[in-house]
């Protein structure tokens, strides 16, 4: 685990490193080409910087208000802060992770945050009214696992900056395509500068994608295992992802960027409504991969 723990660490640190570089070189290659003189690159290094730390530090709260997160209370979610409570020893986490909740009718749960000490738990609405006090306990362990092992700063991180690069390329390969056709774009200058810009703004989906599959699906098997260490109760957490499999309703707030967190995979069916076997793409395994891997725990 602790392994794991450092290695979450530094493919943090590479991927906060790889996002300056990428968006330093998509802003400085657009400034070139629109002809903003000297002081392109430094523009163009300074906010990379300045959207990396807020990115880094804001996370938390632009994947919560990407889902529509609300925060739970005591009243209404009483069974989940009990549980929480009652986890927090066997966890050994430095600080309770804050509760909030998604109102949808797909069961499904996600950690967030920069470290233990700034984290949080989301579940739906779903998750609390279909599974049983043992099923969400392995659910929440399971999080609280991701928590523990620094797998929720590489997710968030991720997240944040991977569509941060996507939106930015968007943005910058209209206003080039789009934009003033009267400059002097076919010297020699300004056409090499755009076929960098252009191949750069072209591959940049492809790059966040990769960045995305970075994250080791292997991180689910050890969270699961994680899981069963603190509640001592293998068959809940079976049962939980049992449910979750078998449940056909769609997360309406899911999204491309923020997929990879959940505990299972929010998009459960192709075009056809059939469920996908094609996993080469997939962020998250199999369930009867991790299924089998739990009852092999037992």
């Amino acid at each position: 685990m602790f392994q794991d723990i450092k290695r979450n660490k530094i493919k943090t640190g590479f991927i906060v490193s790889t996002f300056i570089v990428v968006i330093t070189l998509i802003l400085y290659f657009v400034c070139q080409y629109f002809e903003m003189g000297q002081y392109a690159i430094v523009f163009a290094l300074g906010f990379s910087i300045i959207s990396a730390w807020a990115s880094y530090y804001n996370s938390d709260k632009i994947v919560l208000s990407l889902n529509k997160a609300r925060p739970a209370t005591h009243e209404e979610d009483q069974k989940l802060v009990n549980i929480l409570d009652s986890l927090m020893a066997s966890s050994g986490l430095p600080a309770k992770p804050k509760l909030y909740v998604v109102d949808s009718e797909q069961p499904n749960a996600f950690a967030t945050g920069r470290d233990p000490q700034h984290a949080v738990i989301c579940v739906t609405t779903a998750l609390l009214d279909k599974l049983n006090y043992y099923e969400l306990e392995g659910v929440i362990a399971h999080e609280m696992s991701h928590i523990k092992n620094y797998d929720i700063r590489l997710s968030a991180v991720v997240t944040v900056m991977v569509g941060l690069i996507v939106m930015l390329a968007d943005i910058c390969s209209r206003a080039i395509f789009y934009g003033d056709r009267r400059r002097n774009s076919k010297s020699e200058g300004n056409a090499i500068i755009f076929l960098i810009g252009a191949v750069l703004l072209i591959i940049s989906p492809i790059f966040s994608k990769l960045m995305q599959l970075a994250i080791s699906r292997r991180r689910e098997f050890l969270a699961d295992a994680t899981a069963v260490e603190f509640t001592r109760n293998p068959d809940g957490l079976i049962s939980a992802l049992q449910k979750l499999d078998a449940d056909t309703h769609k997360l309406e707030t899911a999204n491309t960027s923020t997929a990879h967190m959940y505990i299972s995979n929010p998009f459960k069916k192709n075009a056809n409504g059939k469920k996908s076997r094609n996993d080469w793409f997939s962020t998250h395994p199999p369930i009867e991969a991790r299924i089998e891997a739990l009852r092999n725990i037992k």
